[in-house]
């Protein structure tokens, strides 16, 4: 592990904790060359399918991107963010428990709105309206009375 203030290669670990439901491991590391500590954070790599893009691209999955659609719909809500790294490990741990060696653009972002229809309504909304792109409001309509009309089934 190299030293992010002097570069050097030597250091010996402190302390190690699991942390986010342990899946992380934290590690508090000390420099042998300059005697500073810093911390460093190892996930396990999992084997990920590629993802298929509306363009027929394909690129690995990325979870920061994921993350980073989750924070823009869930801007201004009250929703930790624990549990949006939750939400994406789930949704993680499904695509390596799937087995599959591509998926759709589209599959994930349908298990992301599954996910945080059960989360926050409002935000489901936000991330609905930007991922599905309704050409009009009558289809953004017909979304808001689908969701009203599934809230008022389970009251």
């Amino acid at each position: 592990m190299k030293c992010p203030f002097c570069g050097g290669l030597d250091n010996k670990v402190i302390d190690s904790r699991l942390s986010q439901g342990d899946e992380v491991t934290r590690r508090r590391r000390e420099c042998e060359a300059c005697e500073r500590r810093f911390t460093t954070y190892e996930r396990i790599e999992l084997v990920l399918p590629m993802v298929v893009k509306k363009d027929g691209r394909r690129e690995s999955f990325d979870r920061l991107k994921v993350m980073a659609g989750l924070r823009r719909a869930c801007e201004k809500r009250p929703i930790p963010t624990d549990s949006l790294d939750s939400l994406v490990d789930r949704i993680e741990r499904a695509l390596v428990e799937s087995g599959e060696k591509e998926v759709e653009s589209a599959a994930i972002g349908e298990r992301v709105m599954e996910r945080l229809r059960g989360l926050d309504q409002v935000a489901y909304v936000r991330f609905a309206s930007v991922y599905r792109s309704f050409k009009d409001i009558h289809e953004f309509m017909a979304e808001l009375s689908q969701l009203l009309t599934s809230k008022q089934g389970e009251e």
